[in-house]
């Protein structure tokens, strides 16, 4: 891809998205952006550029994934730095939004998070948002500034396309309410039949499983869902898949975050393939479960979205052919 008016264009990284800024700056067809990311002795973090980017459209992409605290004030000051440097607009590319569970208050006294990380992004004075599949996607309107919100689904489906054929009788099972639209849409694309599990969440950590709604006999189980945090809620649906006579188990999930007893949990579950994409790199805990696990690239994606931005063309095109995001 060649990007028109690329003197004008800067991508930068932060150090948890390096890789995928590699792969976002190669489709661009450009280089990336050159920083010096350091933390001081006592943790401070400072950001200092290397190349000018006085009038220019900056990108800065950069999960906040964990250490999530960390890697957010990071964004923070990277953002703070490009603008003091006089960049003309400086959009926050966030594949991974950390914090947006905490997107509503569902007891008493507890806070609203990802609101208050939404005011942090608006006030260190980025001028747009670019992420990839919100936890909920009603966070968009938690921002007073753009948020263009991506979907990896067709990533996905294009994986699973090129696959169609052993996957065999397909069954797409909603691993909860929340996202059956997103496996209605699945199924349709992929042609296979949709099942629905009905959950309850005990705790943050825990959920518990009641039943199925739907015939997942005989049949290869694809599970599609925005992230595996502790695994918790993949492994319990795939343990009531095999109880209802699943042939085998397939997740997806474009945020592998992969938290606590995860790892365990999925190398144990009947679950035979992870499927996820690198908006977050893979943790250093990972290694018992690779065997299962198959990364794919939101780089091309990412890059297609910054070109039209930067260009300021419709974003609309990237939406043929998804699934959809979760509501």
């Amino acid at each position: 891809m060649s990007v028109e008016n690329n003197y004008a264009l800067k991508v930068f990284s932060g150090r948890i998205s390096q890789a995928l800024t590699q792969r976002i700056c190669a489709r661009l067809n450009m280089p990336m952006g050159q920083a010096r990311i350091e933390s001081f002795p006592d943790s401070e973090t400072i950001v200092k550029l290397e190349d000018d980017v006085r009038g220019r459209d900056c990108f800065v992409v950069l999960s906040t994934g964990s250490p999530v605290n960390e890697n957010l004030m990071e964004l923070l000051i990277f953002i703070d730095c490009l603008k003091r440097a006089s960049a003309r607009r400086v959009t926050a590319v966030v594949p991974y939004f950390g914090y947006a569970r905490q997107d509503r208050k569902d007891e008493g006294r507890v806070p609203i998070t990802a609101k208050l990380v939404a005011n942090l992004i608006t006030a260190a004075a980025a001028d747009r948002v670019l992420a990839v599949d919100l936890h909920a996607a009603q966070i968009q309107g938690f921002f007073d500034i753009q948020v263009d919100h991506l979907t990896a689904s067709p990533v996905f489906v294009d994986y699973f396309l090129s696959r169609r054929d052993q996957l065999g009788d397909l069954c797409l099972l909603s691993p909860d309410l929340g996202n059956v639209k997103v496996a209605e849409s699945f199924a349709l694309l992929l042609g296979g039949d949709l099942a629905i599990i009905n959950k309850r969440r005990i705790s943050g950590s825990e959920v518990v499983t009641d039943n199925i709604i739907g015939n997942v006999k005989g049949k290869t189980v694809l599970m599609v869902d925005d992230m595996v945090s502790t695994g918790g809620t993949l492994c319990e649906a795939a343990d009531l898949a095999v109880r209802c006579g699943a042939k085998q188990i397939i997740a997806a999930a474009t945020h592998p975050v992969l938290a606590g007893k995860a790892v365990e949990r999925l190398c144990k579950s009947p679950i035979s393939q992870l499927v996820v994409t690198d908006t977050i790199p893979l943790n250093e805990n990972v290694g018992p479960l690779m065997p299962k696990i198959e990364v794919l690239s939101v780089g091309d994606l990412l890059g297609d979205a910054i070109d039209r931005i930067h260009r300021n063309l419709s974003i609309s095109a990237l939406f043929k052919r998804t699934a959809g995001v979760k509501r």
